[in-house]
């Protein structure tokens, strides 16, 4: 339960920060492709996050600089591996584009660039030694049955998105 219920939380966490952000600088509150307050993504994103991290932390026995820079590297690119399927799969399913980095100065296509995968490199480490100790205390404390709530109704949204919005 515990992944489960941590995708849940980055996923509506992932949610509040892209909604607020595109709140400021486009004028609307809105992420991802979902009905639901939860965008996957970031959900995902987190569970690789914390999977690699503690397979690194166990097997590693070295000290924390090099333990942190070794995951940088590795979530850096696996996010942004991650972020180009999501976008491609996005594009390939729904035939919209939800996020596009040809503006930036390093830009390995629309849906990658440098920038944003430091960025997301840095956020990883960030969620690691910052977000993740909070959050897994609140985890303890989340209902069985809450978790089988959020993971029917996610199916139901995924469900009726893919119904209602596939071309």
């Amino acid at each position: 339960m515990y992944l489960l219920n941590c995708f849940f939380i980055y996923s509506i966490l992932g949610y509040l920060l892209e909604s607020t952000f595109t709140l400021i600088t486009k004028g609307h509150f809105s992420s991802g492709i979902l009905y639901g307050p939860y965008t996957p993504i970031y959900g995902i994103g987190a569970i690789i996050t914390i999977v690699i991290s503690n397979k690194i932390f166990k097997k590693l026995k070295t000290n924390q600089f090099k333990e942190t820079l070794i995951t940088f590297i590795i979530l850096t690119i696996t996010l942004t591996l991650i972020e180009l399927l999501g976008g491609i799969l996005i594009e390939k399913l729904f035939h919209i584009t939800m996020w596009n980095y040809k503006h930036f100065t390093l830009n390995i296509g629309k849906y990658i660039s440098i920038e944003m995968a430091l960025i997301w490199g840095l956020i990883s480490i960030f969620v690691i030694y910052f977000v993740k100790p909070l959050i897994d205390k609140l985890e303890k404390h989340i209902p069985k049955t809450l978790t089988i709530i959020l993971s029917i109704l996610f199916l139901i949204d995924v469900i009726i998105t893919l119904i209602t919005k596939i071309k």
